[in-house]
C-alpha cells in the first residue's frame, strides 16, 4: 500500500439510485431494504439461505414485553442477532467470494484513524485530539471492488456517501468527515487504489465512545467484519471494554490482528510479552500482533511509512490469496453461525420464560373471575336471593297466609283464584322481576369487583404484572359494567318469559293462563330457579321454602312436574352462561395487557438453534 499524495474530497450527497433519486432514511434493522444478489447455486446453499432468512424473520418478530429479570439483555441480543444476520451472515453466505471486510476498531484515542491513513499512505480519515473523532464509518476499497459495497449487500441499514480523492494535500486533522458530523447512520465509501483488491478497510467509531450511538455503531460494524484489526496502546491494552469485544470475536472464531500502538521502544518487549500472554489466556493465541512504536507524526499527521509495513504486507498477502480469503470468510462465517445458534437458544429460553410468566398472570386473572362466577352460581341456588326485597315483592304478589292454606287444600280452586289474580294484577309480577334484577345485579357487581381486586393484587405481587399495570388501578369493575350486567339480567328474564311462552303453546287447556299470566308465571319460574335453601337459617327456611313451593306448585299445575324441572334447569343454565360471559368481558381489562399467546415461538426458535448448529458444522 504505497504512499500517495492524495486528499479526499467529500460529497454530502449519498450514493443515489440509477434514476438519480435522493436516498431515504434507513428503516429499522429488521425491515431494512436489501439488494437481491444472486442466490447460491447449489441446493445446500439455497437451503442454508432459506433457513437464515426464516431465522431473521422470526427473530425480528420476537417480542419480550414482560419485565422479567434479564429481559433488557435479551432484547439487546435479539436486536443484535437480527442486525448481524442482515449485515454479515446472509450477505456473506450469498457471496463467499466477495472482498474481505477488515474492520479497524478499538478504544478511544488508540490511533485507529492514524493507522488507517498510514496503511493507505495519505490522509483519508480525520485524526486528532477531539473525541469522538470518527463519527461516520469510512470504508476504503479498491476501485475494482466498488460494486460489492455501493449496494445494500452488507450493512443495509446504513445509507451510502461517496467520497472522492484529489491531488490537493490536506493534513489528517482536516481530512475526512468533520468531527461534528451527526450522520452516523451513513457509510462513507472511498475507492482508493492504495487498498489491495480483495480486501476493504473500515475505520469504525470507538468501542468505548462517550456517545451511545457511536458505541452501538462500532458494535454493529465489528459484528459485520470478516476480520478485526484491533488497535490499542501500551497503556490501554488491558481495558475491559475492548477485551469484552475481543472475547466476542473469539466466540465467532474471527481472525484478529492486534495492533499495539504508541509503544515506547524501551517497553516494547515487556508490553508485547504481557499482551501475548493475555491473548493466549483468553483463547486468542492465534491472533497476529503488530507493534507500532511511539514516534512523531509528520506535517500531515502521518506515521513514518515503515512503522506499519508489517501490517501492510500481511493485509496485502491476504488480499492476494483468493483461496486463503475464502477460507477466512468460511471460518468467520461458521464461527458466527455457531455463535448465533447459542444466541438463538438463549432467546428461545427468554421467550419460554415470557410464555410461562404470561400464562401465570393469565391463570391468576382467569382463576379470580372463575371463582367469582362460582360464587354467583352459589348465590343463585342457595336461596340467598329470596331474602329482602325479592321475598317482599313475591309475597305481595301471591297474597297472605290464607293463600297458602288455599293452595294446600285445593289446587283446582287455586287455579281459578290465581287466574283472576293474574288478569287483574299484572303489576306486582313486574315488581318481582325488578326486585330480582336489582338483587342479582348487586351480587354480580360485588363478585366482579372482588375478582378485579383479587387479580390486581396478584399481578402487583409479580414484577411482570406490576409493570403491565403501571399506575392504572384495575381493581373494582370497569365503567359501564353495572349497566351491562343490568342489561344481561333483563335479557335473561326476557328469555325466560319466551321459554314459558314456547312451553305453553301446545297446552290448549292452559291457554287462558298463558294469555293473562305470562309475567306471573315468569316470576314464579324465577323464584323456583333461586329456590334451594341451603344458605338460609331459622325462620327464613320456612318462609323461603313456602315461597318456592307456591311458585313450583303453580308451574306444575300449568305445565307438569317434568316440564317445570326442565324449564328451571334451562333458565338456570342460561343465567350462569350470561354471568360467565359478563365476567369474561370484564377480565379482558387484564388479559388484553398480556402478549398474544399460542404462537409456539419458543419451540420454533429452539429448532432454529439446532439447525444453525448443524449448519455451522457442515459449512
Amino acid at each position: 500500500m504505497p504512499g500517495r499524495d492524495r486528499h479526499l474530497n467529500w460529497h454530502d450527497d449519498a450514493v443515489t439510485s440509477s434514476d438519480g433519486s435522493p436516498p431515504q432514511p434507513p428503516p429499522p434493522p429488521h425491515r431494512a431494504p436489501r439488494s437481491q444478489p444472486a442466490r447460491p447455486a447449489n441446493q445446500d446453499a439455497l437451503a442454508a439461505v432459506e433457513l437464515l432468512e426464516a431465522v431473521r424473520e422470526d427473530l425480528a418478530a420476537v417480542s419480550l414485553p414482560l419485565a422479567l429479570p434479564g429481559v433488557a439483555q435479551s432484547r439487546t441480543e435479539v436486536r443484535n442477532s437480527v442486525a448481524q444476520l442482515e449485515d454479515y451472515i446472509l450477505p456473506r453466505y450469498r457471496s463467499l467470494d466477495a472482498p474481505l471486510l477488515a474492520v479497524v476498531g478499538g478504544s478511544t484515542g488508540a490511533g485507529k484513524s492514524t493507522l488507517v491513513n498510514a496503511l493507505v499512505g495519505h490522509p483519508v480519515t480525520r485524526s486528532g485530539a477531539i473525541r469522538p473523532t470518527t463519527r461516520q464509518p469510512i470504508l476504503l476499497h479498491h476501485p475494482a471492488d466498488a460494486g460489492w459495497f455501493e449496494g445494500q449487500r452488507v450493512l443495509p441499514t446504513l445509507s451510502r456517501i461517496r467520497g472522492t480523492l484529489s491531488t490537493e494535500p490536506l493534513p489528517a486533522s482536516r481530512a475526512g468527515a468533520t468531527p461534528d458530523a451527526e450522520a452516523i447512520s451513513s457509510l462513507v465509501l472511498v475507492a482508493d487504489p492504495s487498498v489491495p483488491q480483495g480486501i476493504a478497510l473500515l475505520d469504525a467509531p470507538d468501542v468505548d465512545s462517550i456517545s451511545d450511538d457511536n458505541r452501538r455503531l462500532a458494535g454493529q460494524l465489528l459484528a459485520a467484519a470478516d476480520l478485526w484489526v484491533f488497535v490499542t496502546t501500551a497503556n490501554r491494552y488491558a481495558d475491559a471494554v475492548p477485551w469484552k469485544l475481543l472475547l466476542n470475536a473469539s466466540s465467532r472464531d474471527i481472525m484478529v490482528a492486534v495492533v499495539l500502538d504508541r509503544v515506547p521502544a524501551e517497553a516494547e518487549a515487556e508490553v508485547s510479552a504481557d499482551l501475548r500472554g493475555l491473548l493466549q489466556k483468553e483463547g486468542l493465541g492465534e491472533a497476529r500482533l503488530f507493534v507500532v512504536r511511539e514516534t512523531d507524526l509528520d506535517g500531515l499527521g502521518m506515521l513514518p511509512p515503515d512503522s506499519v509495513q508489517p501490517l501492510q504486507v500481511w493485509l496485502r498477502d491476504l488480499a492476494a490469496d483468493a483461496a486463503g480469503r475464502s477460507e477466512i470468510a468460511r471460518r468467520t462465517l461458521n464461527g458466527t453461525v455457531k455463535a448465533l445458534a447459542a444466541k438463538v437458544s438463549a432467546v428461545a429460553a427468554a421467550v419460554r420464560e415470557q410464555e410461562r410468566a404470561a400464562a401465570s398472570l393469565r391463570a391468576d386473572a382467569e382463576g379470580a373471575y372463575r371463582d367469582a362466577a362460582a360464587r354467583i352460581l352459589d348465590a343463585t341456588k342457595d336461596g340467598a336471593l329470596l331474602r329482602g326485597e325479592v321475598l317482599a315483592r313475591w309475597q305481595d304478589f301471591v297474597g297472605t297466609g290464607e293463600f297458602f292454606r288455599a293452595l294446600e287444600q285445593n289446587i283446582g280452586r287455586l287455579r281459578d283464584r290465581l287466574g283472576a289474580f293474574f288478569r287483574g294484577e299484572p303489576t306486582p309480577a313486574v315488581r318481582v322481576e325488578v326486585a330480582i334484577e336489582t338483587g342479582l345485579q348487586a351480587v354480580i357487581l360485588d363478585e366482579a369487583a372482588n375478582a378485579g381486586e383479587d387479580t390486581d393484587q396478584r399481578w402487583r405481587s409479580d414484577p411482570a404484572g406490576r409493570a403491565l399495570l403501571a399506575a392504572d388501578d384495575l381493581s373494582g369493575t370497569a365503567p359501564g359494567f353495572a349497566d351491562a350486567a343490568a342489561a344481561e339480567i333483563r335479557a335473561w328474564q326476557a328469555g325466560l318469559l319466551e321459554l314459558i311462552r314456547t312451553e305453553g303453546q301446545g297446552k290448549r287447556t292452559q291457554a287462558r293462563w298463558l294469555s293473562f299470566g305470562i309475567n306471573g308465571l315468569g316470576a314464579a319460574l324465577m323464584i323456583v330457579v333461586f329456590s334451594m335453601t341451603a344458605g338460609l337459617t331459622g325462620l327464613e327456611i320456612g318462609v323461603a321454602g313456602g315461597t318456592a313451593v307456591v311458585g313450583q306448585r303453580l308451574l306444575e299445575a300449568v305445565f307438569g312436574e317434568d316440564a317445570v324441572r326442565r324449564l328451571a334447569q334451562t333458565a338456570r343454565d342460561d343465567l350462569h352462561a350470561r354471568c360467565r360471559l359478563l365476567l369474561a368481558a370484564e377480565q379482558r381489562k387484564f388479559l388484553d395487557r398480556l402478549p398474544p399467546g399460542g404462537t409456539d415461538a419458543s419451540h420454533t426458535l429452539a429448532d432454529y438453534s439446532s439447525n444453525l448448529a448443524r449448519l455451522a458444522e457442515r459449512t
